[in-house]
């Protein structure tokens, strides 16, 4: 089961890059358990308005927005856990 992980980004957002980064490190632990698409927010306004998205960084995995701001590697590592595991439920 992939659990797809969309980070919102803006260009002027300071905190964004470490979101991505750390996204990206993720991926390289877990590469066939997750699929990553960054969105920046200001190229695709509508996706950040579908989420009802105030602020950037934010992560939402498989549609669902769980972080607003850059969480802690373990945060996101159990949250990508609980996402597969209801999945296989």
């Amino acid at each position: 089961m992939v659990v797809k992980i969309e980070v919102f980004t803006s260009p002027s957002c300071p905190y964004c890059p470490m979101a991505v980064q750390l996204v990206e490190d993720v991926k390289k632990d877990m590469p066939n358990d997750i699929e990553v698409e960054k969105i920046d927010i200001m190229v695709d306004q509508e996706k950040a308005r579908e989420y009802g998205l105030m602020a950037v960084p934010a992560v939402a995995l498989n549609g669902v927005v769980r972080f607003v701001g850059a969480p802690g590697k373990e945060e996101l590592l159990e949250a990508i856990k609980e996402e597969m595991a209801e999945k296989k439920a």
